[in-house]
């Protein structure tokens, strides 16, 4: 089944709304009641198992929903009230005047698309992990969504609340112990199983040599393919099981890499740069089927380290490690009394972390489209190094690969006809 609602109608239909006159908001509400101008409102695009944690939040009222899987759209749908509307094709929610937020809850390969596609919209965007699927696509997310003025985030929070998965502790108070120096410099991060982190390797495996089934009338293959490479569809790709596949996502990097590493990058102070280097040690990956690999390094100029352990070889290893002590989960230290002297530490900045208080107020959320496009892009290095088996060396300002053609192809992929960014 082939998309109808084509890009020149998506920029008539936009162009026709923005030529709507604006009610004053006293005329749409009654005394004691708040008119629907001054309640933010939202959709979601894609119904897959993440989307019902985005139905659950409560700072916007719901409006629509959408899914290419008219069965999954189905599921969503039922109970929502009547104001709640159903569609196919995300291009349509965005022509809508009405709606001030759009969580984009698909499979990577749509991220950046619907951003890009979302900010010059005018929406505001919520956006699930990863950022985008390649590195220049979280670079021109991060651009048109400045230049638009939008208010973003991405969702992963474990910089600003909750304990770091089976770490044991918020990532406030390693920062503080890292900006302090009680650790020394530079500092070593070991990101595996041993700190707490279980980077799903196995679960997120793709198929090779699967032959191809008919597509089930419920799904809009081409639409859900979007811009991702046409490939005969068979029901691993898809849903469910996608990140095993390298045109949608890269496995468990891609699931798990910025939940993780973006505290790094804010507990190292690095929201302004990127590693140099990253090695790998992996087998031969397919072309198509993402594979389990073993380990991954990334440095960055001034030393510090970042492991990511994949086979679980590192046993009873710190999470942080500099010249002057170390960290294991639970904030367990070799530090004399380091919970006294963390507590004696100067509290962190209060974070702009209520989305909906930033969008009424146009400032920026805490984990915004420059400090997670840093740490989107350091997932997509250590992606393109698997992939290619091989270490790269990586420039953080013009966020490129060193004397590495093959390497910086993989940064701008192209898209399939029409999308393109």
């Amino acid at each position: 089944m082939k998309s109808s609602f084509t890009r020149r109608d998506f920029i008539r239909t936009v162009a026709a709304a923005g030529a709507f006159t604006i009610v004053p908001r006293h005329v749409l509400g009654g005394p004691g009641q708040t008119p629907p101008s001054d309640q933010l409102t939202h959709a979601i695009i894609g119904c897959g198992g993440i989307s019902a944690s985005h139905l659950r939040m409560t700072h916007a009222r719901l409006l629509a929903l959408c899914d290419p899987d008219s069965q999954r759209l189905a599921n969503r749908m039922k109970d929502q009230p009547p104001e709640v509307k159903g569609y196919r094709d995300f291009r349509e929610i965005l022509a809508r005047s009405d709606i001030d937020i759009v969580h984009i809850c698909t499979p990577p390969h749509w991220h950046a698309l619907m951003t890009v596609l979302a900010a010059e919209a005018g929406k505001d965007i919520w956006c699930e992990k990863p950022m985008a699927r390649t590195i220049g696509e979280a670079i021109r997310s991060r651009d048109i969504v400045q230049r638009r003025q939008r208010i973003f985030r991405i969702n992963t929070w474990f910089r600003f609340s909750s304990s770091l998965y089976g770490f044991g502790t918020p990532a406030a108070p390693l920062r503080k112990i890292v900006a302090n120096g009680l650790l020394g410099w530079p500092i070593k991060v070991i990101v595996g199983a041993a700190t707490g982190f279980n980077w799903k390797l196995e679960l997120w495996s793709g198929k090779t040599d699967v032959p191809p089934e008919p597509v089930p009338p419920n799904l809009d293959y081409n639409l859900w393919l979007g811009p991702a490479p046409y490939k005969p569809y068979f029901p691993h790709r898809v849903h469910s099981s996608f990140r095993g596949y390298w045109d949608y996502d890269a496995g468990g990097l891609g699931d798990m890499g910025q939940h993780y590493l973006d505290p790094v990058q804010f507990i190292l102070g690095k929201d302004d740069t990127s590693p140099v280097s990253v090695e790998v040690d992996t087998p031969p990956q397919p072309a198509d089927a993402v594979i389990p690999w073993r380990r991954v390094t990334m440095k960055y100029a001034d030393g510090c380290a970042i492991i990511l352990d994949g086979d679980n070889r590192e046993k009873d290893a710190p999470y942080l490690e500099g010249p002057l002590g170390k960290i294991w989960p639970g904030l367990r230290s070799d530090i004399p009394n380091l919970a006294r002297k963390v507590a004696d530490l100067p509290d962190l900045p209060p974070a702009n972390d209520d989305f909906a208080k930033c969008v009424q107020t146009r400032q920026p959320f805490v984990l915004n489209e420059q400090n997670a496009s840093r740490s989107c892009i350091m997932v997509q290095m250590a992606a393109c190094a698997v992939k290619l088996g091989r270490s790269l060396k990586f420039d953080p300002v013009a966020l490129r690969f060193i004397g590495d053609d093959e390497a910086n192809r993989l940064i701008d992929q192209p898209m399939r006809s029409p999308w393109h960014l």
